[in-house]
This record gives C-alpha cells, sequence and structure tokens, in this order.
C-alpha cells in the first residue's frame, strides 16, 4: 500500500496535481503481481490467500462508493484533463482485456445446467 500511495504522489507531482494520482490502484495491481509470484513458487499460505481474497472482493466496492462522491459536473468544467484521463483508462483497460485473459491459461468448461437449475433461473 505504502509503495503504491508513493507512485501515487510521484505521478501526481509529475503531472503537476497536487494529489495522489491513482495510488489505491498501484497499490492493487502490486498485490496482485506479489500474490501471483507466490502463489506460483508455493510461498503463499492459505490463510493469507483467503485474507487477499478477501480484500480484493471488497476493493471493487470501494472504489466505486469513493467515485459516487466526486463531483463529476465540476471535474469536467474544469478543464478538458478529466475527460483525457477518464478516456486514456478506458483505452487502457480495454487494451488490457486480452492479456488479462491469458493469465491462467485454459480450464475445463462448465458443466450444463441441470432441468432443475434451468428452473431457478
Amino acid at each position: 500500500m505504502l509503495v503504491g500511495m508513493l507512485i501515487g504522489d510521484v505521478l501526481g507531482v509529475a503531472v503537476g496535481v497536487d494529489a495522489n494520482v491513482g495510488g489505491v490502484g498501484f497499490a492493487m495491481i502490486l498485490l496482485v503481481v506479489a500474490t501471483d509470484r507466490l502463489r506460483k513458487r508455493g510461498l503463499f499460505p492459505k490463510p493469507t490467500e483467503q485474507g487477499v481474497l478477501f480484500w480484493s472482493a471488497l476493493y471493487i466496492p470501494i472504489v466505486i462508493a469513493m467515485a459516487s462522491t466526486q463531483n463529476v459536473a465540476e471535474a469536467i468544467g474544469g478543464g478538458p484533463m478529466a475527460a483525457i484521463a477518464g478516456l486514456g483508462a478506458l483505452a487502457a483497460g480495454a487494451a488490457l482485456v486480452p492479456v488479462i485473459a491469458r493469465i491462467g491459461g485454459q480450464s475445463e468448461p462448465l458443466p450444463a445446467m441441470t432441468e432443475e437449475e434451468k428452473q431457478e433461473a
């Protein structure tokens, strides 16, 4: 978390903004990379893995809640930087979809739904 926040602060200074730019996001990316490497080497205890999965599941709702409190109209009115940053994030996210899809390799397809499951749906 501290490294992510440091990266966000440095990025904020680099773009001339007096704020942390994406520090929590960088921290989450570092967490994903670190846990993946530890898991591949067999150095990731099961209780720790469960804790990381718990906090990872909370990450997206927390970020959405944080973003919903921001005044988007004011940000857009303040200049084109907000729109450029949003479009840049959208483009980067779209570009990373194939990369993320390749992580983990192929898996078995899900079994067909039973009649009971079809009725529940």
